[in-house]
Formats: structure tokens, C-alpha cells, sequence
């Protein structure tokens, strides 16, 4: 059981996975921008010019607030989103953070060339490096 939960977190919090659950969101919020764009202000137009309906301006203020409303609405929505997404990216990362791995080289503090880390001499200057002694090379000696 432990091995399918670990098996469905990682298929949900694939990148692909979140981008398209953001896509569909996202799609159904801005259907609603559309659906508000035409029903407010495109059938109103064509209904004036067509001559099918007269409008006042208080008809016309009705139409862009609501469209005003559809257009925040996605705002709040988009940026809801971005806030979770955010918030799960964070732990994520926070989950897949591994051990930082030693450095496989330094510097040499003669030339500042790069040097590997277990170099008792630099190749590029041939300078005698001091090198630290490890608890393994006090006990052997």
C-alpha cells in the first residue's frame, strides 16, 4: 500500500500532470471572460445594429459590469492558482532535496588553478599543497 501512495504522489505532482490540471482550470475560468464577452457586449451590439433591440445606458452599464466581474473573477482565480502551485512547489523541493555532494575539485592557492580535492601537488604550477590530515591518516600512522 505504501508503495502505490508513493506511486500516486509521484504521477499527481509530475510536472505534466499539474500543468495540464492548471490548463483546465484556467480554460474554464477564461470560457467564462468569453461567454461574458459575447453575451454582454457582441449580441448586444449585433441586436443595435441589426435593429432588433434599442438599449439605454443603464443597459449598457449592466453589460460591462458583468463583464468587469467575469474579468476579476479570472484574476482571482489565476492568482489563487499561482499561490497553491507555489506553495506545493516549495514542498516538493523541500522533499526532494538531497545531501550536498563534496566538491571534486579546489583551488590552488598559488596559480588558482583548478585542482582535484585529493592533490598533494598542483599539475599546472607544481606548487607543494599543504594537505589536512583525516582521522584515518592519524590512526595509520
Amino acid at each position: 500500500m505504501k508503495k502505490f501512495i508513493e506511486e500516486f504522489k509521484t504521477f499527481a505532482l509530475r510536472g505534466n500532470m499539474m500543468d495540464m490540471a492548471v490548463g483546465v482550470i484556467i480554460g474554464g475560468a477564461f470560457s467564462a471572460i468569453v461567454t461574458s464577452l459575447t453575451d454582454n457586449f457582441i449580441n448586444p451590439i449585433l441586436n443595435f445594429v441589426t435593429g432588433g433591440q434599442v438599449y439605454t445606458l443603464q443597459d449598457v452599464a449592466g453589460f460591462a459590469s458583468a463583464f468587469i466581474s467575469a474579468l476579476v473573477n479570472f484574476f482571482i482565480m489565476a492568482f489563487v492558482l499561482f499561490c497553491l502551485l507555489k506553495g506545493i512547489n516549495k514542498l516538493v523541493a523541500l522533499g526532494s532535496r538531497k545531501k550536498e555532494e563534496a566538491p571534486a575539485t579546489k583551488k590552488c592557492p598559488f596559480c588558482l588553478s583548478d585542482i582535484p580535492v585529493e592533490a598533494t601537488r598542483c599539475a599546472h604550477c607544481t606548487s607543494l599543497l599543504e594537505t589536512e590530515c583525516t582521522d584515518n591518516q592519524i590512526q595509520n600512522a
